[in-house]
């Protein structure tokens, strides 16, 4: 009988390490659920700045996973962008100004079609952000874009030119970090 709880021990601890990936220092779990619907961790990697500051590890989800980021930013479907803060360097003033930057990356610069859209989702990030806050930006079909801190949902944004350039902050053309782009991608 105690064989027997060893066993079902080791095999339930086993399939809980299966159902998380190692980011870093962070522990991203293998799937999300969000939409009423199971996303799955399609990559995950590290955002540095100056090559050897470590921001924060982010993963993205998808239901079915892909390496095409153009139709991941395109796509009307469930996703999820998970991020977790390990530097004490990330505060809310500085997440506002890299946000910022990368609204105008992601679009070119050409952020009045959606300027309102992105002064509130700005207003999102006014609260203290410390180490080992944890973001997840979503985009649920038919609400739009909601955004959770630390599994409190922030608020919801609506409208696919917004998704698309925020999702293009890591997936676009000029992502806030390539590296983390290919990781996110599964590359």
């Amino acid at each position: 009988m105690k064989k027997l709880a060893v066993l079902i021990i080791a095999l339930v601890t086993m399939n809980m390490s299966f159902a998380q990936t190692q980011v870093g220092e962070v522990t991203l779990p293998n799937t999300l659920n969000y939409g009423g619907q199971d996303l799955a961790l399609n990559g995950a990697g590290i955002r540095k700045k100056a090559m050897v500051l470590k921001l924060y590890s982010g993963g993205l989800y998808l239901a079915t996973k892909s390496s095409d980021a153009k139709s991941i930013m395109n796509s009307d479907e469930n996703m999820a962008i998970r991020l977790v803060i390990t530097s004490s360097f990330v505060s809310s003033d500085a997440m506002s100004e890299a946000v910022t930057e990368g609204f105008d990356a992601s679009t070119g610069g050409n952020t009045s079609m959606i300027a309102s859209e992105i002064k509130s989702f700005m207003g999102l990030f006014k609260d203290e952000i410390v180490e080992g806050d944890t973001f997840d930006i979503t985009h649920q079909k038919g609400k739009g874009v909601v955004s959770y801190k630390n599994g409190k949902e922030l608020g919801t944004i609506k409208g696919m030119a917004f998704k698309k350039a925020l999702f293009g902050i890591w997936l676009g053309n000029d992502p806030a970090d390539s590296k983390l782009k290919k990781a996110m991608l599964g590359k």
